[in-house]
């Protein structure tokens, strides 16, 4: 006889927390796939929902199981589904796109404009169980950790943002040492940049980018300037690329202002709608400044993946790990800035 029931971490009611609760096991409905998760991640989305901020009051309906990072094994196979198989070691693209919109049907499912959040707009994979479309399942390639499968939605928007632009010999600036922003620099040295520079106000992250890459240049802005740090890194005209990962206005302001003239900027970091830039310098400074929202379906999945396989190293960015029982203690850890990537077991 299947179970019935299974634990999840559920927003019961519009105020901060989650309550971990019996709920009903999904079933798999024509087209779906029904996962056992054996690890999850907590996204800073997550930590927004947990708060249960500004942005989470217009977004979310409760009640809500949240989450969006996870890998685990399929379990059960709706009626159709034939590309996968009962025991797969699978992650999942948390983004379920319309599939008819021009964007979609020209295979630029990245930017359809009807997206709906695994986690954020339907039930997540806080959970022993999700059930997704098994056009978002990704098989999991061999050798790859579960720890680090498991934060896969993160690790691809660092991809997305960091493989949009060249970056073999090129010198970046990174703002924001969040864990995107240091798998973000660990992508670039992988991919040949030449000088990496990484910017935060929080001490415990800039250790955390330095312990991580002991060649990048990881300081507070606060302490030292743009100007000086360039002087430091022997950069003499600005940066070639810029990563946008902090979404502070005045990082974004003063990336500008310090590229190099054809210099280009990936745009992940969440601005304030008020962010004011010297448009002169893009303009006749020759900018790009490219928006990144989630990850390329699904070359960045291959990608990342592929990159794994070749060296990519990122599970020292990973730093605390939780039984899903203790989820507190694994959202406390999120909320003291004082973390790196926070992963959960459910097996």
């Amino acid at each position: 006889m299947s179970k019935q029931t299974m634990k999840a971490l559920v927003k019961t009611e519009p105020k901060p927390g989650l309550t971990l609760m019996d709920v009903p096991v999904p079933n798999a409905e024509p087209g779906q796939v029904k996962i056992r998760i054996l690890k999850s991640a907590i996204c800073g989305t997550d930590l927004h929902i947990y708060n249960w901020d500004e942005w989470s009051q217009r977004t979310i309906k409760t009640p809500q199981i949240i989450g969006h990072e996870f890998v685990g094994e399929i379990v059960e196979l709706g009626s159709g589904v034939t590309q996968y198989n009962i025991g797969d070691l699978v992650s999942g693209e948390g983004h379920i796109v319309c599939g008819t919109c021009r964007n979609c049907m020209a295979g630029r499912l990245h930017l359809c404009k009807y997206t709906i959040g695994v986690g954020v707009n339907r039930d997540g994979c806080f959970a022993e169980y999700i059930v997704i479309p098994a056009e978002n399942v990704v098989r999991i390639a061999e050798g790859i950790s579960l720890d680090v499968a498991a934060c896969f939605d993160a690790l691809g928007n660092a991809v997305h943002t960091a493989l949009k632009f060249d970056l073999t010999g090129e010198d970046v600036l990174i703002t924001g040492a969040g864990p995107i922003g240091i798998m973000s620099a660990i992508i670039c040295r992988h991919c040949g940049a030449k000088k990496i520079a990484i910017t935060d106000i929080n001490p415990y992250r800039l250790r955390l980018a330095k312990e991580v890459l002991p060649d990048v240049w990881a300081v507070n802005p606060n302490e030292v300037s743009t100007s000086k740090l360039m002087h430091d890194m022997d950069i003499r005209e600005g940066f070639d690329i810029g990563l946008e990962m902090s979404g502070s206005d005045a990082a974004f302001t003063d990336m500008v202002e310090n590229m190099e003239n054809g210099g280009k900027i990936a745009l992940l970091g969440i601005h304030s709608g008020n962010t004011l830039i010297n448009w002169d310098k893009v303009v006749f400074g020759g900018l790009t400044i490219q928006g990144i929202y989630g990850r390329e379906m699904f070359d960045t999945w291959y990608k990342m993946m592929s990159m794994l396989q070749t060296g990519l190293d990122v599970e020292k960015v990973i730093t605390h790990r939780f039984d899903y029982t203790d989820y507190e203690k694994g959202f406390a850890a999120m909320k003291s800035g004082e973390s790196g990537k926070v992963v959960l077991n459910w097996a």
